[in-house]
């Protein structure tokens, strides 16, 4: 089931008594290349330390390589190579963020990997800002949308299409 951030709209009658400004929904924060990002927690499954990938020869350049998870092969993504900059250095702090997506009616493990994880952010549904139309660093289809928190914003992603249909099927021949 893809998952779609519901921005902060005016709602319908059957919501009249819901009170907006205290819903909110859980991302997880993290940095890549000095950046601020963050994801939805729902799709995030664990996050793991950078540890030995076995390389895969004819994939994407942004697929890093592939780890055993529990008995499962999961492809790992390169974030900043996805988002058409730099490779990212592994230091001390870097993670990979395993999230499961949706394809074709499949769920998938995939991993990304980070510079390192900051923390959970509980963020009001009010204090998201739709996606900007020009002006960022990466594709605005990657942008969900902007958390305002403590007079700042980041960037909430949309791991489902970072992470986009095209890429997915050749993520799944990896897997078999």
């Amino acid at each position: 089931m893809t998952q779609s951030l519901t921005l902060a709209e005016p709602r319908g009658q059957e919501d009249k008594d819901v009170d907006i400004t205290h819903e909110q929904q859980q991302f997880l924060t993290f940095v890549l290349r000095e950046e601020l990002f963050a994801i939805n927690i729902r799709p995030i499954k664990e996050i793991i330390e950078y540890g030995q990938l076995t390389v895969v020869p004819m994939v994407p350049e942004f697929v890093r390589g592939v780890i055993n998870v529990r008995g499962n092969v999961v492809p790992i993504i390169d974030l900043a190579v996805r988002f058409g900059w730099p490779t990212t250095e592994v230091t001390k702090r870097s993670c990979i963020v395993i999230v499961e997506v949706e394809s074709e009616g499949e769920r998938i493990e995939i991993g990304v990997v980070v510079d390192a994880v900051s923390e959970v952010l509980d963020i009001p549904l009010a204090d998201i800002e739709p996606a900007p139309s020009f002006g960022a660093r990466l594709r605005t289809d990657f942008i969900e949308g902007m958390g305002k928190v403590n007079d700042e914003f980041i960037v909430l992603l949309n791991v489902g299409r970072v992470l986009s249909v095209e890429e997915l099927s050749s993520l799944e021949a990896l897997q078999e």
